[in-house]
């Protein structure tokens, strides 16, 4: 099996320090409800994730000789960043493929950095293929975004600092995409405090790692689709493959309305912003599958790179399934003052209108039926049911609604 000594953890904190932060552990009032929970803040890292770490350390081992060849990598952005920052820094030349579904502003600050960008089209698979086909015929030097020992030791500098920050954490909560951040973490934090549990978090529609460990061998999906597009792998690598099945407690998949309501409520309550990825272990811990009581839980949020188009989508998605967003269908008579009639009950109950669409009946209604389509901001669900019961005794016909 592969090792991970604390001596090269520690190597890597001392390289790193010349570049990365040292992050914020923050109380999260909001979620310690069950348990006292503690976000790790790696979303404010330099670059806006935690991938710095481990490609900072990595670049700073190549020898003089590897470092004229150039480097190439692959990653869906937050890697990419992380490669092209250290190359910039280190006079090196970066090659770097990202699929095409990675988000614009990730791509574009990968570019700022100076590194050259090709996108392909698929996900990251596709593009480590890629670079692996590039880099054999280039001869430059692979930087693997997790399946490599001094990248997986670069993460590992993540646990020394929570270990320093809360000495007696009981569990770190950690979001997985191909296992380098969750093997770097579990571990180091198992030799400085064996008793420490470590819960690894994948989104359940890419959930490679999740079913690899389930069968004991590595597991390819044949697809993988989910908006927290840093996790996005579907293979896992050898070495953290080993790593997450003997270093890891659990491993928990969370749906992507769950991932979706962690990074709403990240925003909304601890003013910190999420990519979908980063907010994994939130959400695990925000709808109760983490199964511990009064205990000191950190929650690493890795990532803070998401894009501004996919976030609107994803606070409406977050808002329907909190029930704070309603639309409702009702049917009426097309006559003057029926659309006030319904407003006024709405209002009565203090929700807001935010969208009214009228359609006129079609084949099979009556000649002067229509339909109000009403999307509204309502508290929650339990109030939306009193606006539509109100309705129903005021004699109204609700078609339907969607929450």
């Amino acid at each position: 099996m592969n090792t991970l000594s604390l001596k090269k953890v520690y190597d890597a904190k001392n390289v790193l320090s010349k570049v990365a932060r040292k992050t914020e552990l923050i109380y999260s009032t909001f979620l310690s409800t069950e348990n006292n929970i503690f976000l790790k803040a790696e979303n404010l890292q330099l670059t806006g994730s935690f991938k710095l770490r481990g490609a900072y350390y990595k670049i700073s081992q190549l020898s003089e000789e590897d470092r004229q060849k150039g480097i190439i990598a692959c990653s869906a952005g937050n890697h990419a960043q992380g490669v092209a920052l250290a190359a910039k820094e280190n006079n090196i030349k970066a090659t770097i493929f990202i699929p095409a579904t990675a988000p614009l502003s990730k791509v574009e600050a990968t570019r700022s950095y100076g590194a050259e960008i090709r996108l392909i089209d698929g996900v990251y698979d596709d593009a480590y293929r890629e670079a692996v086909k590039f880099q054999k015929e280039t001869g430059g030097i692979f930087i693997h975004p997790f399946n490599d020992l001094d990248v997986i030791a670069g993460q590992g500098t993540i646990a020394l600092e929570i270990y320093e920050q809360l000495n007696d954490v009981d569990a770190i909560v950690v979001p997985i995409g191909g296992g380098g951040l969750i093997s770097g973490i579990a571990a180091t934090i198992k030799q400085l405090k064996p008793a420490c549990k470590v819960y690894g978090i994948q989104a359940e529609r890419a959930g490679s790692m999740y079913a690899s460990v389930k069968e004991h061998k590595k597991i390819e999906l044949q697809h993988v689709n989910t908006f927290a597009d840093g996790t996005a792998v579907k293979t896992p690598g050898d070495i953290t493959f080993e790593f997450c099945e003997n270093c890891v407690d659990e491993i928990i998949t969370v749906s992507e309305d769950e991932i979706a309501s962690a990074v709403l409520s990240l925003m909304e309550k601890e003013k910190l912003v999420s990519e979908g990825s980063g907010a994994l272990s939130v959400a695990a811990v925000m709808f109760n599958k983490i199964p511990l009581k009064n205990k000191n839980i950190v929650c690493v949020v890795s990532g803070g790179n998401i894009d501004v188009n996919i976030l609107s989508r994803v606070i409406n998605r977050a808002l329907l399934k909190a029930g704070r967003i309603s639309n409702i269908t009702v049917e009426l008579l097309d006559k003057p003052g029926q659309l006030k009639e319904v407003s006024s009950i709405i209002a009565q109950y203090g929700a807001n209108v935010i969208r009214v669409r009228h359609n006129q009946g079609g084949e099979g209604t009556d000649i002067n039926d229509c339909y109000l389509k009403i999307s509204m901001e309502t508290r929650d669900f339990e109030h939306f049911e009193k606006i539509k019961n109100a309705l129903i005794d005021s004699g109204y016909n609700i078609l339907s609604t969607v929450q």
